[in-house]
């Protein structure tokens, strides 16, 4: 069991700082586990030993930095904050390094679990509009159905067919959930 804190925490810090600060000095195509470990100022094994492979430590790194950092914005109705959410999500998920980060997260973890975790950022996210709408006493669809139907959607078109990606289309699924008429 991995204690919170303490020697294992640094190590993750110390890593995950190496390889940001390594792929904006040499680029990504450049990243090996050694260079990785002398920059963290830990041996190979521990690299290999903690995360397996390269494409496995590019994963957690990914899942870190695609983990929000605020909740979304309160805009004063469900509409309103989903429509935020949708496209502020679009745009970060859509630009170069978002993507990249995308593909990281799905090509580490062979069990699925940091793709997992990223599914998980995404539906706290929507939780917490849901749970605002649920205080305003709106009526909100639930978290798996925004899920299927407003990040689904464009996580399909960022993956796959990027082109013509804006915020109107974040604004037309969320619209297209919660109807047009609840400002």
């Amino acid at each position: 069991m991995v204690r919170p804190g303490g020697r294992s925490a640094r190590v993750q810090a110390s890593v995950h700082a190496a390889v940001r600060e390594l792929e904006a000095e040499v680029g990504r195509e450049a990243l090996t586990v050694p260079l990785v470990a002398t920059r963290a100022g830990v041996t190979p094994s521990t690299i290999y030993r903690r995360w397996g492979d390269l494409q496995e430590l590019l994963s957690d790194v990914a899942v870190e930095r695609l983990r929000p950092e605020t909740a979304p914005e309160d805009k004063g109705s469900l509409r309103s904050d989903l429509e935020a959410w949708a496209e502020q999500f679009l745009e970060e998920m859509s630009a170069p390094t978002g993507r990249a980060y995308i593909r990281d997260a799905l090509l580490g973890g062979p069990d699925g679990t940091n793709a997992g975790q990223c599914s998980a950022y995404a539906a706290e996210q929507i939780d917490v509009i849901l749970d605002r709408a649920a205080d305003r006493e709106e009526n909100a669809p639930d978290v798996e159905t925004v899920l299927d139907r407003v990040v689904a959607p464009m996580m399909y078109r960022i993956l796959f067919r990027p082109e013509g990606l804006d915020t109107a289309y974040a604004r037309q699924l969320a619209v297209g959930l919660v109807g047009s008429n609840d400002r």
